[in-house]
């Protein structure tokens, strides 16, 4: 039998810092519906250092979901449920409502449609107050662009012309026209940011 776990380096040196701010922002109790899980081994951290939260990890990419079937199955984690076969980009989510989401790496790496479809349904899932959480790159108005950061952005661009660094303000223009907020635009390592939406009342 085949391993079909996947291995990305990068998770281990951003799940404590991405964690810390999890641990002011998300709510006491409830489900954690994350967006693009990719190998889940942020799903397993996550499951594992909030064990009164149920999480819900996704993925539009079957062999992912296959790697998130893998680490579950190694962890076996009471809060972390099968992963869902989940499309940010589509109309409809095999997903009824969460109490917070949370997407790691995706918005850069999907074409802008997925960041459309992952607003909409987001502000159809969570309830008032309700969380939602994103990670990765992004360009900034009036900020200066690492330069790590302008290669990252022509090298995505190069695999996939769709695909790019976003502007930050784009994405929160996008999400307050469907009645999310900012709350705040967390520095993390590697010129990385969390930005922090939350659903209207």
């Amino acid at each position: 039998m085949t391993d079909a776990r996947r291995h990305a380096p990068a998770t281990e040196r951003n799940r404590e810092p991405i964690a810390d701010i999890l641990r002011m922002v998300l709510p006491d109790r409830g489900t954690v519906l994350e967006i693009a899980s990719g190998t889940g081994e942020h799903a397993i951290h996550f499951a594992r250092a909030f064990p009164q939260l149920a999480w819900q990890p996704s993925d539009p990419d079957p062999a992912a979901i296959a790697s998130i079937r893998g680490w579950a199955e190694t962890a076996r984690l009471p809060n972390l449920r099968p992963p869902l076969t989940l499309d940010a980009s589509a109309d409809r989510w095999p997903v009824e409502r969460a109490d917070a989401i949370l997407c790691i790496n995706m918005i850069h790496i999907s074409p802008w449609e997925a960041t459309v479809g992952l607003m909409a349904s987001a502000a159809k899932l969570l309830p008032p107050g309700g969380p939602l959480i994103l990670y990765g790159p992004y360009l900034q108005q009036g900020v200066e662009t690492a330069p790590s950061n302008l290669a990252f952005d022509e090298s995505l661009k190069m695999r996939d012309s769709r695909w790019g660094l976003r502007q930050l303000e784009d994405v929160v223009a996008l999400a307050e026209g469907v009645g999310l907020r900012m709350e705040a635009v967390h520095a993390m390592p590697a010129n990385n940011l969390i930005v922090v939406l939350r659903m209207g009342g």
